[in-house]
């Protein structure tokens, strides 16, 4: 609940970003677990720029959310650039937005499919034209909690940073 009061103001900056270039976002949520979608809401009349998202936990959400067949993901890795652009592109899509928005990360507390590190976070954003952004972070640290809101963090200034110069 602190998480979100600190991200309140971020929220509203993007929301006004995007309600004055008139475009919506949908995000796909990883390790952080629905927290970016969650911070996104906290802004009252949030329908005018957030059109949906869910959290991708396991491969069936994956598959549910993306609906993407499983040859496009050959030779990827979770937490990593190309999956989470893959992701965000799909979320994009799916949901008609204008802009995707995903993260994939290694939170901690536990070993990751891939071998990811513990506090490794990719959060990537496909935009109009296939406009593609990612940022990394490496916290070094297996703190899931406090990763989560690191990884939601990262995720939200990727987001703000490219519509602020875009």
């Amino acid at each position: 609940m602190v998480l979100l009061y600190e991200l309140a103001p971020q929220a509203l900056r993007i929301a006004d970003l995007l309600r004055a270039r008139g475009e919506k976002v949908a995000v796909a949520d990883g390790a952080t677990g629905g927290l970016i979608a969650a911070t996104l809401l906290t802004v009252p009349g949030a329908l005018d720029f957030f059109v949906g998202g869910g959290v991708v936990y396991s491969f069936r959400a994956r598959d549910v959310l993306f609906a993407l067949p499983r040859d496009a993901y050959a030779g990827m890795r979770g937490a990593t650039a190309d999956y989470a652009l893959l992701q965000a592109g799909a979320v994009r899509d799916n949901f008609g937005a204008h802009w995707g928005l995903a993260e994939s990360g290694s939170v901690g507390g536990s070993r990751h499919p891939s071998g990811a590190p513990a506090g490794r976070s990719v959060a990537a954003l496909m935009g109009p034209g296939n406009d593609a952004h990612t940022r990394i972070l490496d916290t070094g640290s297996d703190d899931r909690i406090a990763n989560m809101g690191a990884f939601t963090r990262n995720a939200l200034a990727l987001l703000e940073a490219t519509l602020a110069r875009t």
